[in-house]
């Protein structure tokens, strides 16, 4: 049996101070999470909206890298289908080596037709661009060298003059949505995060392992499970923080959609922070609050990894540091003893 390991998910949607002081402040909550002993930091990727203030997850998790000493961390997940593959595969190197070896990887399509059409590319074309460029990332990252062929580029001879520290590249996650996505993760190897409820990822997780085992993959993958979490002294106080910052979030989360038009975002969600709970993907309340929830919450899921929004909306630096310390401090020794 393993204890329960704890994550971090951020959106690192824009807040209400300016920029410099929010890089800053979100950094020094970072080395909370780093001395707390958390196993990794996740961070989205978003473009032309207040939902990503990390455009370029690489230029922030480099510089996680240097403020911490034990934390992993990468993207959940890079928007493969906007990058050059052997770039970033030249950069993912890079990360990996000068945080000696602490680099998780998160590939993904892009959530948003919209941010695909900004950087001229079709959203039709999405789920082929995103394999082939998931190929050469990954043959650049095992062979130091390659040569492609395909529909969208095409590389001849082309040594790759880095290589990663965690060979033959780091460790890959998936964001699970589906049963069918779930297997396709398993049979893989891929660590998982799932955002919906207890009973869905329950179910997810048991098409994750069936096909992790079948696929006759040995170490024990993370399947993890990300709630929005706010702790204070009082459940009232943790309320009144979590219902005033969420909707916040949300219309950074709909930002595009709203100013573009058309269908919205293809995992919705709701718009004020109750029904959020209600959904059984966020919690707010004191320490004995969230232990007890998110107790029921893992023995459902199977889940062995909780994954915190633990920042968001317009949180306020102190309140962010409160509300994990909290976490930190009261929940976490109460749920580490779980076992999986």
């Amino acid at each position: 049996m393993h204890p329960l390991k704890f994550g971090v998910f951020d959106h690192l949607d824009r807040g209400a101070i300016p920029l410099a002081q929010y890089y800053e402040a979100r950094l020094r909550l970072i080395e909370m999470y780093d001395r707390a002993e958390f196993y990794a930091y996740h961070v989205a990727e978003h473009h032309a909206t207040p939902l990503g203030m990390a455009p370029s997850p690489n230029l922030f998790l480099a510089a996680i890298a240097q403020r911490t000493k034990k934390l992993r961390f990468g993207p959940m997940v890079y928007a493969l289908t906007l990058y050059h593959p052997l770039r970033l595969a030249e950069e993912i190197c890079m990360l990996d080596q000068m945080s000696q070896g602490r680099l998780e990887l998160g590939f993904g399509r892009g959530a948003s037709p919209h941010e695909i059409r900004i950087f001229g590319s079709d959203p039709d074309d999405a789920r082929e661009l995103y394999q082939e460029s998931l190929d050469i990332v990954l043959a650049a990252l095992r062979n130091g060298h390659l040569d492609h062929k395909g529909k969208f580029f095409d590389m001849s001879d082309v040594p790759v003059a880095l290589e990663p520290m965690q060979r033959p590249h780091p460790p890959i996650w998936y964001g699970m949505h589906t049963v069918a996505s779930a297997a396709r993760a398993g049979a893989n190897g891929h660590h998982v995060i799932s955002l919906d409820s207890a009973d869905q990822t329950h179910d997810m997780t048991a098409a994750y392992n069936q096909a992790y085992g079948e696929a006759g993959h040995k170490a024990r993958p993370n399947i993890g499970i990300g709630r929005f979490i706010v702790v204070g002294e009082t459940d009232a106080e943790a309320l009144a923080v979590a219902r005033r910052a969420y909707p916040v979030w949300h219309q950074s989360f709909s930002y595009l959609f709203t100013y573009r038009g058309g269908p919205g975002p293809l995992h919705p969600r709701p718009a004020d922070f109750d029904a959020m709970a209600a959904s059984g993907r966020a919690v707010a309340g004191s320490p004995e609050t969230v232990a007890k929830t998110m107790r029921a919450e893992l023995a459902i899921s199977g889940a062995n990894y909780l994954v915190g929004q633990l920042v968001f909306g317009d949180m306020s630096p102190g309140e962010a540091e409160n509300s994990a310390a909290l976490f930190i401090e009261k929940v976490m020794p109460e749920l580490a003893s779980l076992e999986n």
